[in-house]
């Protein structure tokens, strides 16, 4: 039972009168929680070859430019709307620009800003561009719908100095994103100081010559550096292993992971080792990143895709990554991810799908329930 405001004030067994109640033939979740997105990319939908690879596809997207601004803000309200169409209730968005702060205090979605930062490794740069992406940090609202934090896009393109300044930025109980292991050439850069992230320093004219390796894999450049006592979003991880799982989940208990599938497919033409972060317990959530890596904005999408190609994955796990871990990630978790009194999760039929589901339809669909 639900109010007016879509607010669960019981959960009940089934009456025996049935009159005003909403049938579904299949499942029904709460809505879900999509916690990697790139919203101010909506527009570059299609622009971008894929399968060529991560370095390739950064060099794409930041040659498009002169893009005129009425064409992104509209591109930025579709995918907004597709989100919420699809059985998005909650986002947490990249942002390195104000361009969809507009977008974002009108959504019925609810946000969770990342203002990215990022100096390609030069010192010399952070203030510079700590004091350049604040500005970006204030214009986004923060309030009883919506959360904002500051945070390092890579490890392969922050500073020390500017982990430094996110960690004053950043009051504890902050969730903090982060890019991780994309590619082998991240892992190459703090193993050995090698790899094609050298030449794409080189290409923007920036020196790695104060850069020393580790030797060990990226992520734990990253661990050195972040704050423990904030929660921390690692994205993609499609090269971390089981140490790198562990070593991260060791550092702390705040860990989650985001897996954007079709993303990988994408760019990479590969999906991370899904049985890693189960052998680890680790606490997995799903993202569908940009228009700019992605045929589509939707959750159920890249359910689909995991369990296509890593069917070994628990459907009701899929479901768990996709509502409330990813809530939990957010910090949306008081009022979103699980169907419970007193919270206002949103509903989203699956449809047709069997009680006890070893495999599942891959045709089967989703749909947003208005209550």
């Amino acid at each position: 039972m639900t109010d007016k405001n879509d607010t669960i004030l019981s959960v009940e067994p089934l009456p025996a009168t049935k009159d005003d109640i909403l049938f579904v033939k299949g499942w029904i979740c709460p809505g879900f929680v999509n916690t990697h997105c790139h919203l101010e990319l909506s527009h570059m939908k299609g622009k971008v070859d894929t399968g060529t690879g991560l370095l390739p596809f950064l060099m794409q997207v930041v040659g498009f430019r002169d893009i005129p601004i009425e064409n992104i803000l509209e591109a930025i309200q579709k995918a907004d709307t597709e989100m919420y169409k699809n059985g998005i209730v909650a986002v947490g968005d990249i942002s390195n620009k104000a361009d969809s702060s507009f977008t974002k205090n009108k959504s019925l979605l609810r946000y969770y800003t990342f203002v990215e930062m990022f100096d390609f490794l030069q010192p010399q740069l952070a203030q510079k561009t700590f004091d350049q992406y604040i500005e970006v940090y204030h214009t986004f609202s923060e309030n009883n719908k919506d959360k904002k934090s500051c945070v390092p896009h890579a490890p392969y393109t922050v500073s020390n100095t500017l982990y430094s300044l996110l960690n004053v930025a950043n009051q504890n109980g902050k969730t903090v994103s982060i890019h991780n292991q994309e590619t082998t050439d991240e892992n190459e850069l703090f193993l050995s100081k090698s790899g094609g992230f050298v030449e794409f320093f080189r290409n923007f004219g920036f020196s790695l010559e104060h850069f020393s390796p580790l030797p060990k894999t990226s992520i734990h450049h990253a661990l050195s550096h972040l704050n423990p006592h904030h929660k921390t979003l690692f994205v993609h991880n499609t090269l971390s292993t089981e140490e790198d799982i562990s070593a991260a989940q060791q550092w702390s208990e705040k860990v989650f992971w985001a897996t954007c599938p079709n993303a990988n497919l994408y760019i990479e033409n590969r999906l991370p080792a899904y049985k890693n972060f189960l052998n680890q317990n680790a606490k997995m959530t799903i993202g569908t990143d940009s228009l700019t890596s992605n045929w589509q904005l939707s959750i159920w999408e890249e359910i689909k895709t995991i369990h296509k190609y890593a069917s070994y994955v628990p459907f009701s796990s899929l479901i768990t990554w996709a509502t409330y871990n990813g809530a939990a990630a957010l910090g949306f978790d008081d009022s979103l991810g699980s169907i419970e009194k007193g919270k206002s999760p949103g509903l989203v039929a699956l449809e047709n799908i069997k009680e006890n589901p070893d495999k599942v339809d891959l045709s089967l669909s989703s749909r947003r329930l208005q209550m």
